[in-house]
């Protein structure tokens, strides 16, 4: 027979909990939280209870479990280390017609105490019917992700504007498009970027003046990290499943991709070297037209909006037309690859410090210092770079670079085709073409990149460096 689902109000209501380990202790935490005066039953307190008890939190009964306990007790939690207690327990209780729970045994329960998702005041409750627990509560973390933490702050905001809302839109369909507008356009977005004020007046304003009815569009730029569909943040998740028009780039895979909206639509604006690509002033121009036409648009970048992504650029231009943005961080190329390779890219004994270099094309290499670049007991993180590595190698050796520095060239970073290169400096061009390796790959050279063969842990490794590789010959000039 299925559940019959129900939230029960306990503020300043007995429950009686029998048992002290730590299920016991974690069920009373819920049950404080939500306002019951709890009793437990148990010889000897724990920690914890016992703080609780010093607090005045919770009562205790030292006493062997007498039935009578059960009198004045609107719900029972049987949570001892003995079935046959367990079981007398929830006898007593179903005689006195309490609702009681027995821990891990649905047979013996009146009622189950279910996965529970808390955006007080909203809560999401999740009951396997006592069936698996553990898949329930697994269910739970991916309702969670796509949750917003500031729905609850929203659904308080609505709960003090309540009366006024419902005089202001006596008709239900109107009353419906209006907590819709609440919910999709800026008073939550100002809930999000922790402007409470700011979203309370635009509430009181809409309310004044029927404001819902513009609804302007607004823009999130996304960081989507390296590829791997679990890099992506709580925050990005919950972007992608609110988009209604997705900007993305070449890079974004197609398993992040399908985590998005089903109906958004999906527009490639990739650039790559040496392909077709998407000139930025068109970006600009779609998220314009998409903004303005109330869309909630996501400008999809791989790794992090601000770290190579142009990401400022694009703020500063819906700054300047005076469209909504927010931003949500992804995990750069430089640490996801660093990890999945093994990479620490600083350490106490090899480097102090990590360099974010891009040379997408031989004219990046004029504004590079590269007397500094190649100073030792740095970490160099270098973008973009594969198709200049012979210029790369060059300039780093002429400037006072060791040969010897070890490297990890890292080409599919955190996808299922990653690939590992290693080696040392000189021989980073000749083993690059050997392997055939090509973008997106990112470059780690330094004295760290040298425990990629013992640390690697994901995808293939490469390496088996030739012992004797000439070292590029380099004109007295070119320092």
């Amino acid at each position: 027979m299925p559940l019959y689902p129900l939230f029960a109000d306990l503020r300043d209501r007995h429950v009686l909990v029998v048992g002290g380990g730590d299920v016991a202790v974690r069920k009373t935490a819920m049950l404080l939280k939500a306002g019951a005066r709890v009793t437990v039953c148990v010889a000897v307190l724990v920690p914890e209870l016992r703080e609780w008890l010093q607090l005045e939190r919770i009562t205790w009964r030292a006493g062997t479990y007498q039935p009578e306990w059960l009198d004045d007790a609107w719900l029972v939690i049987a949570a001892t280390r003995s079935r046959p207690l367990n079981a007398r327990i929830a006898a007593d209780a179903h005689a006195r017609q309490r609702f009681v729970n027995v821990v891990d045994d649905a047979s013996l329960s009146s009622f189950q105490i279910p996965a529970v998702i808390d955006r007080s005041p909203l809560l999401v409750a999740i009951s396997s019917s006592g069936a698996a627990p553990m898949l329930a509560r697994r269910l739970r973390e991916r309702i969670e992700s796509l949750l917003d933490p500031a729905l609850g702050s929203l659904l308080q905001l609505a709960q003090r504007y309540r009366a006024r809302i419902r005089t202001r839109y006596g008709d239900l369909a109107a009353r419906r498009r209006f907590y819709d507008w609440l919910h999709d356009g800026p008073v939550h977005a100002s809930l999000r970027s922790a402007h409470p004020m700011q979203a309370e007046q635009q509430l009181a304003d809409a309310l004044a003046y029927r404001k819902e009815a513009q609804s302007p569009g607004s823009v999130v730029l996304v960081g989507a990290g390296p590829g791997d569909p679990g890099l992506l943040t709580l925050r990005a998740l919950r972007a992608l499943n609110e988009a209604d028009v997705i900007l993305h780039d070449a890079l974004i895979s197609e398993p992040i991709l399908d985590l998005a909206r089903r109906d958004a639509e999906r527009i490639a604006v990739g650039k790559r070297g040496g392909a077709l690509h998407t000139p930025q002033a068109t970006i600009h121009a779609l998220l314009l037209e998409h903004a303005h036409a109330g869309k909630r648009v996501v400008r999809l970048k791989g790794g992090d909006p601000f770290v190579f992504g142009r990401g400022g650029e694009e703020l500063a231009f819906l700054r300047e037309h005076g469209i909504a943005y927010e931003v949500v961080p992804g995990i750069t190329a430089a640490l996801a690859c660093a990890a999945y390779s093994g990479v620490p890219l600083t350490h106490r004994d090899h480097a102090q410090s990590v360099r974010l270099v891009t040379a997408h094309c031989q004219q990046s290499f004029n504004t590079l210092d590269w007397s500094d670049l190649a100073r030792e007991r740095q970490t160099l993180a270098i973008y973009m770079g594969v198709s200049e590595l012979d210029e790369l190698t060059l300039q780093l050796l002429a400037h006072g670079r060791d040969a010897d520095t070890p490297f990890a060239l890292i080409e599919n970073g955190s996808l299922p085709q990653q690939r590992t290169l290693t080696g040392t400096l000189r021989a980073l061009p000749t083993l690059a073409a050997r392997h055939a390796i090509s973008a997106p790959a990112l470059l780690i050279l330094g004295e760290v990149a040298g425990q990629a063969d013992a640390a690697h842990w994901y995808g293939e490794l490469l390496g088996n460096e030739p012992s004797r590789v000439a070292v590029p010959r380099v004109l007295a000039d070119a320092a």
